[in-house]
């Protein structure tokens, strides 16, 4: 026995030096020297230096050591003492549907004012072509602006004029100008869908607001009855948007579906960068249903024409690949997020359970991962008793493959331990930095404390990952995000999170990188800068570890790597920048104001 053991010590030994051996005479790529590199490993190593090979980390260690592995063809870049992350993966950002619309909205995301906020409304207007819309669809909180408040639907009318304008406020409310309710056809007499209205003044008249209470079908009407781009502009709006990514340092997202947002039609812009090999971000999404009464239906016909799976060969070449089944698996058990309304509870809707258990059953039947909404620890409550009746049921089926509750803002310690039972896991995303100051006028600055408890679950030993739910509900911005992590704060400054619930800041990178790739099963090819993992990474503005917490929301990438590839550069890393076609059509506001705005 004792000579087994030596053997198999020296074995191991001779292993580990050939791999190093083979480190040091293999020439890199890339290489990225006179650094700060946040490898993110189990020890938090920090160290000086890169070396990509085949798309994949080949070393990491001190410039010196790198510099080894340097010849002619090597690509060598001086990072001159920047930060260096693992590019930061979004676990639930509406990617596909973000780059859809990116090229035809106004984004107020990060507007300091909102008398700059309406002067760009204004502007946009005044360039819009006869038959378009100006729409601000989401991303924004009135907690932002120095105003603290909402536009008024007066403001919007004066700034817009007979230009047919909708803004987005979350998944809460809508402006309407009056040019576009007459565009439109809505008038007193309208019928809005179950579950919300349109605002009156007490003349009798509409206002133009669109109330979600809490449904927020109404707004997803509108939306949708707002005129198309053109596949042209769709596919260099879905550019735009993956180079702003990429610009804030994110190199993959997983992409929860959306209403409104049907597959594969929908899905055009992303198919075909995937289809060209031309995808500079990693993709990962999830079918949700859009017919509510028919999710199964949707889910049969799905299942029977698509396969789910994880990154071959050449799924890493395209960066997209279908993930499972969600965010709504059912409309009857979705529980809306709107903090302006009261909970909605599941007992009001008799089918829900019936509903939800057939199209559970039909995933593990298939063997389909899953993801299902549940803002509040009742919903989370109700739906794990099906989800434990099924798993029954399948003999474990249903939970063999990945699974994953998103938000769980109010989740209680019980579901918790239900959840880790049933090996799931928690995506949790910025919703609170955007909406907590309703939160706490709703349910109290007590309960807002561990809402959502991510500590809890961390602790717990619980599969968590971090995101935005962007572009609506939040901005797909990261940093604001991470900000809030580590702070407790909302994007307006209010403190949210007690001391106990707020995290380091590497556990808030923790959860931005290796965290979220469980979500897609990748958690052993990416999120750390490891020997053998993916080469996807970003050099910071500034140092995101030693920075003062306000400047954390401030943050970007100045060169974005994908697959060893540079896939974004600024500063002075400008020169490496891949060059982007011109954005399309002329009018769109991304032309003019970009994406994410800093003023």
């Amino acid at each position: 026995m004792k000579k087994l053991l030596i053997v198999l010590i020296l074995t191991v030994a001779l292993i580990s030096c050939q791999k190093d051996l083979k480190a040091d005479t293999e020439q890199a790529d890339l290489i990225i020297t006179n650094a700060k590199v946040a490898v993110m490993d189990s020890h938090r190593t920090i160290t000086e230096a890169i070396a990509v090979k085949d798309g994949k980390i080949l070393k990491t260690g001190s410039t010196e050591e790198i510099l080894k592995l340097k010849s002619d063809s090597t690509q060598s870049i001086d990072a001159k003492g920047r930060t260096v992350i693992p590019g930061l993966n979004d676990s639930h950002l509406h990617l596909t549907r973000g780059g859809r619309f990116y090229n035809a909205e106004l984004r107020w995301d990060g507007v300091k004012t909102l008398k700059r906020a309406l002067d760009m409304l204004k502007e946009q207007a005044e360039r819009t072509p006869e038959g378009q819309w100006v729409r601000v669809i989401g991303g924004w909180s009135p907690f932002q602006f120095e105003e603290k408040r909402f536009p008024t639907p007066a403001e919007i009318n004066e700034a817009t004029g007979d230009v047919p304008t909708f803004v987005l406020y979350l998944y809460s409310r809508g402006w309407l100008n009056q040019a576009g309710l007459e565009a439109l056809g809505i008038d007193e007499n309208t019928q809005a869908p179950e579950g919300s209205s349109f605002e009156k003044g007490p003349d009798g008249k509409l206002t133009g607001v669109l109330l979600a209470e809490p449904n927020p079908g109404i707004l997803y009407a509108r939306i949708g009855s707002l005129p198309p781009l053109s596949k042209a502009e769709m596919v260099n709006g879905t550019q735009q948007f993956y180079r702003e990514l990429n610009r804030l340092g994110i190199t993959s997202g997983i992409d929860a579906g959306g209403g409104g947002h049907k597959f594969p039609k929908d899905y055009i812009g992303t198919q075909e960068l995937a289809e060209a090999g031309e995808m500079p971000i990693r993709l990962s999404y999830y079918l949700f249903p859009q017919n509510q009464g028919e999710e199964y239906a949707e889910f049969q016909q799905w299942m029977a024409n698509n396969k789910v799976g994880h990154n071959g060969d050449i799924h890493l070449e395209h960066g997209y690949e279908l993930q499972g089944g969600g965010e709504f698996l059912v409309w009857s058990a979705g529980d809306f997020e709107n903090f302006l309304a009261p909970q909605p509870m599941l007992e009001n809707r008799p089918t829900w359970r019936a509903d939800l258990k057939k199209v559970l059953t039909l995933h593990a039947e298939h063997g389909w991962p899953f993801r299902i909404h549940a803002t509040y620890g009742e919903t989370i409550a109700h739906i794990l008793d099906v989800i434990e009746e099924v798993d029954q049921e399948t003999k474990g089926k249903l939970t063999a493959n990945r699974w994953l509750f998103d938000h769980a803002e109010t989740v209680q310690d019980e579901e918790l331990k239900r959840i880790q039972a049933l090996n799931g896991g928690i995506a949790i995303q910025a919703r609170m930095a955007y909406a907590g100051e309703y939160f706490v006028e709703r349910y109290g600055a007590d309960k807002a404390k561990q809402a959502p408890p991510v500590k809890k679950m961390m602790a717990m030993g619980i599969p968590v990952g971090a995101g935005t739910d962007g572009t609506r509900v939040a901005s797909y911005n990261p940093w604001p995000a991470l900000y809030w992590l580590v702070t407790g704060q909302t994007v307006g400054g209010l403190p949210l999170a007690e001391s106990a619930n707020q995290l380091t800041r590497e556990e808030a990178l923790h959860l931005y990188t290796q965290g979220s790739a469980w979500m897609s099963k990748e958690e052993n090819v990416k999120g750390t800068l490891e020997n053998g993992m993916y080469a996807d990474f970003a050099i910071l503005s500034d140092d995101y570890f030693t920075i003062p917490e306000q400047q954390i929301k401030n943050l970007k990438s100045v060169l974005t790597v994908v697959a060893g590839k540079v896939v974004y550069g600024d500063d002075e890393f400008k020169a490496l920048n891949p060059p982007l076609p011109a954005v399309i059509p002329n009018w769109s506001p991304v032309k003019y104001y970009g994406g994410y705005q800093t003023e």
